[in-house]
């Protein structure tokens, strides 16, 4: 079941931005449905609302049509109000509401570019750092490249000294054959003394081998630590905008609930200003009624007791006397259907009344149970993100 209204307005000036000379708006109505369509194509109805509106017909100017008596109240208008009226017949308001939302979003674009060039001021901060952090690892690997140059010449000046001392002991070796009990003795002492230099020069190897394979390990640490640290950072930075984000939802929510709070507040001062006019409404059909019955017994029994001959001259006075009697009766019989007929929807209405507002009120109050529940969750998880950026910053330290 649906029903369709159709209007073809003449476009020979232009008016309309289609370029055809005639444009066609309809609009269907059914019971799962409502549809606009322009020159037999679907639209919506923002699409039709711009389209009338380029066309001069705004929501906002109800000037099409001027009802009897307004043209006398708009003659004596104040020079104040005939510059609204002029304003709202131009249609002057479409545009004022369209610059009222273009400020909207030119505010929140700029509030957006200032928390981008927050974050740009941040990235820079942490990029001078990193570049300090750069400079100091360049120091230190100048310094550690003289640590090995100064341990090269230290162990290149002991390999000379024990080099020239074997030479010693050779030329004295082969001076001294005519000593060569002391000198045996001295070439034992001295190849003691060989190996023990031999065995000092292999550990001081072994040794530097060490020193090199714990600088490795130490210089991987610290670029672990170097990158642990600038993702503790953002994470902080993220825990501070998401703690941010939460502290408004919270707020933002407090206002919801102190907002339904009011609502049902008001739904219950509706509720407890209905039952009484329910009560009073049924007390009044029942009074109604007990009326209507009393008075339908008391004419029965007048009939029944009063004598039609005494009273009467003759059957016409007698008929014509029925019949004002029946108009009087059916009269009151329909004003008081009526009276029950108007009662029994007053009672449907308000029936009706208390029946929406039980379900809205029951909505509430679950509403704001789940608030409760929906706030702890997210005080939970405020605290957490406090304990998580508490154990990073005593970390980072």
């Amino acid at each position: 079941m649906s029903a369709y209204v159709e209007i073809i307005f003449d476009n020979s000036d232009d008016r309309f931005p289609t370029g055809k000379p005639e444009v066609v708006l309809r609009r269907t109505i059914g019971i799962k449905k409502d549809e606009y369509t322009l020159d037999r194509k679907n639209a919506t109805k923002n699409d039709v609302m711009n389209l009338l509106e380029s066309a001069g017909f705004s929501r906002s100017n109800p000037y099409y049509i001027v009802p009897q008596g307004r043209v006398t109240a708009l003659t004596n208008m104040k020079d104040s109000e005939r510059l609204v009226l002029l304003k709202e017949v131009a249609g002057t308001q479409v545009y004022e509401a369209r610059r009222a939302e273009s400020l909207r979003i030119m505010h929140d674009t700029n509030s957006k570019r200032t928390k981008i060039d927050e974050l740009l001021d941040f990235i820079n901060e942490r990029l001078a750092e990193l570049e300090e952090e750069k400079d100091e690892l360049r120091n230190y690997q100048e310094k550690d490249k003289e640590r090995r140059c100064l341990e090269y010449t230290i162990y290149s000046r002991e390999q000379h000294e024990i080099t020239n001392v074997l030479d010693s002991l050779e030329e004295q070796r082969q001076n001294g054959v005519e000593d060569a009990d002391n000198n045996r003795d001295q070439f034992i002492e001295g190849e003691k003394a060989m190996a023990q230099v031999d065995a000092e020069i292999a550990e001081c190897r072994q040794q530097i081998e060490f020193l090199k394979v714990d600088k490795a390990q130490l210089e991987d640490e610290r670029r672990e630590a170097s990158k642990s640290l600038a993702q503790i950072e953002l994470q902080v930075k993220s825990l501070s905008d998401n703690q941010a984000a939460a502290q408004a939802l919270k707020s933002r929510h407090d206002s919801d609930l102190n907002s339904v709070q009011t609502a049902i507040g008001e739904r219950e001062a509706e509720l407890k200003e209905l039952l009484p006019r329910f009560n009073a409404s049924k007390d009044q059909e029942d009074g109604v009624k007990a009326r209507l019955t009393e008075a339908d017994t008391a004419r029965q029994r007048l009939y029944a007791k009063q004598g039609r001959n005494s009273r009467f001259k003759n059957k016409s006075e007698r008929d014509k006397w029925l019949q004002m009697e029946i108009r009087e009766s059916n009269r009151s019989v329909s004003t008081v259907e009526g009276v029950v007929s108007q009662t029994q929807d007053d009672i449907q209405d308000l029936e009706g009344e208390i029946a929406k507002l039980e379900p809205e009120t029951e909505q509430l109050r679950k509403q704001i149970d789940g608030r409760g529940d929906t706030l702890h969750f997210f005080d939970q998880q405020v605290q957490n993100a406090k304990d998580e950026r508490d154990r990073l910053m005593d970390q980072r330290k």
